[in-house]
């Protein structure tokens, strides 16, 4: 009797612990995956135009594959390589996100000059002379897929930036947890968004007070996508820079770190309320400049590696 009221004293002890350890992952994964909110934005404003040009009752299937894939790169690639890297090698870490974040620059400064000097896609030039649905369907996933690769190389870095301490299951949990969601949350909302347009002609198709709601949804659509589109370019921007100046300062260079804070601080001291705020949109402003100025810097250099490479 003893020892079964011991071995229950024990699962009680080891319930607690478990009941701590939820409390942890979750406060983890809530942390890690609002840092990580500004390329999940990105992710989602990236990945509709990989269902651009199909049939309506292929846009499901390729998302659900999309999202497959995008799974198997965060559990099955990045976690196992992510938490070796920092049991073995953890100063590996801050570089690599150093190199994730100028990445983020480098798309968000190409976006940019597209938007103000637009020129001609050579992809979907390509894809025009695709005849094969299914080819094309192929090829659609397996860039989707690849893009998601680098996205979530940049989430999943910075998730396991955030974690702090607690050990490599708690590390391991957390990733997965994030990388699971981050997931569910980013195509569950790309596939909301490429069957606005569906949800809307059927509620205009079936009349009654609905039917503006529908005809809304319909017209509001290329709207929804452009903002989305700018608000992803304008989170690149922005967490790039912020990961680079950190970066630096981290590794023992302190500027432009240091005037940033200075500046942030002083702004939300003038202000009477808001201060938080203020000094996050100070910060968030002058990391975006940076990004600007880093990924301008950048799309030459990138440009003529491209040409290098094809010759």
């Amino acid at each position: 009797m003893s020892g079964l009221l011991a071995l229950l004293d024990d699962v009680a002890a080891i319930a607690k612990v478990a009941a701590s350890s939820v409390d942890d992952i979750a406060a983890a994964a809530t942390k890690a995956g609002t840092k990580a909110a500004g390329v999940v934005i990105d992710d989602a404003a990236v990945t509709p135009k990989y269902v651009t040009g199909f049939e309506a009752a292929r846009e499901l299937p390729i998302i659900w594959r999309i999202s497959l894939g995008s799974l198997r790169n965060k559990l099955v690639f990045l976690l196992p390589v992510l938490l070796l890297l920092e049991a073995f090698a953890p100063w590996v870490i801050t570089p690599l996100l150093m190199v994730g974040g100028l990445y983020l620059c480098f798309e968000g400064a190409e976006k940019l000059l597209h938007a103000f000097a637009p020129h001609a896609d050579e992809a979907v030039a390509a894809d025009m002379d695709v005849k094969d649905p299914k080819k094309l369907e192929e090829e659609k996933v397996a860039g989707a897929i690849k893009t998601d690769f680098i996205l979530s190389a940049e989430i999943m870095t910075i998730a396991l930036s955030q974690i702090e301490g607690g050990g490599f299951w708690l590390e391991a949990i957390t990733l997965a947890i994030v990388g699971i969601l981050i997931t569910v949350v980013v195509y569950g909302a790309v596939a909301l968004i490429v069957k606005m347009d569906d949800i809307g002609l059927h509620l205009a198709a079936g009349g009654g007070a609905l039917a503006g709601l529908g005809r809304g949804l319909v017209q509001g659509m290329p709207v929804l996508l452009s903002v989305l589109s700018t608000v992803g370019t304008a989170a690149m921007l922005w967490v790039g820079g912020n990961i680079v100046v950190h970066g630096l300062h981290e590794l023992g260079m302190h500027e432009p770190y240091g005037t940033i804070h200075h500046w942030a601080e002083a702004a939300a001291a003038a202000v009477p309320s808001g201060k938080g705020f203020v000094n996050w949109l100070v910060t968030a402003a002058c990391d975006g400049v940076i990004g600007v100025i880093l990924g301008m810097l950048l799309v030459p250099v990138a440009g003529l590696f491209m040409k290098k490479a094809a010759h």
